[in-house]
């Protein structure tokens, strides 16, 4: 199985990426942070990612969503981000990397979990917030450059994915893989 990542910064369009190629049949593994923001909320904690548990929980939700995802028999897998990208929100939010989220940093360079190309979708340049994303365009930018040097850091190879229409991001990226 080929496990290719997608990520950037906040709202550079990742997610209507990922919507596209799951509507042309590719199994995609959805991201974790949103969904662990979103649990964190409805439980009254308004901003988790102020809170030293957060990037844990993420990291923890990211590996069962990739464990739970290997057992299935696609040939070709999405992912919506990685521990890389939490490896990175880390450093943005100013956290050291926990113990456990080194761990599996290691688990996934180990085991070549994902293809050492991932696609790193450029910032469209604007950012539209909602509950999950309170960032100004700047500090965006901001973390998309943590992002990018995260990953060369940790030995991957970025694929930019230039702000198009959908339908053009996705046919390049469809390119790429074959």
């Amino acid at each position: 199985m080929r496990r290719f990542v997608i990520t950037g910064a906040p709202g550079a369009g990742k997610t209507a990426i990922l919507r596209q190629l799951e509507l042309e049949g590719f199994s995609v593994v959805e991201e974790a942070a949103t969904d662990v923001i979103a649990a964190a909320q409805a439980q009254g904690t308004v901003q988790p990612w102020t809170h030293p548990w957060f990037i844990d929980a993420v990291a923890n939700l990211q590996r069962n969503r990739q464990l739970r995802a290997s057992h299935q028999p696609d040939e070709v897998q999405f992912h919506d981000r990685c521990a890389v990208c939490t490896a990175a929100l880390a450093v943005y939010l100013g956290y050291s990397v926990s113990p456990f989220l080194a761990s599996e940093l290691e688990r996934i360079k180990k085991q070549a979990i994902y293809q050492s190309r991932v696609f790193f979708i450029r910032n469209l340049g604007f950012v539209t917030p909602t509950d999950a994303r309170r960032i100004s365009f700047e500090e965006t930018v901001r973390f998309e450059k943590i992002h990018e040097q995260t990953y060369r850091e940790l030995g991957f190879e970025l694929v930019s994915v230039e702000p198009k229409s959908v339908v053009e991001r996705v046919s390049f990226i469809k390119a790429a893989i074959r």
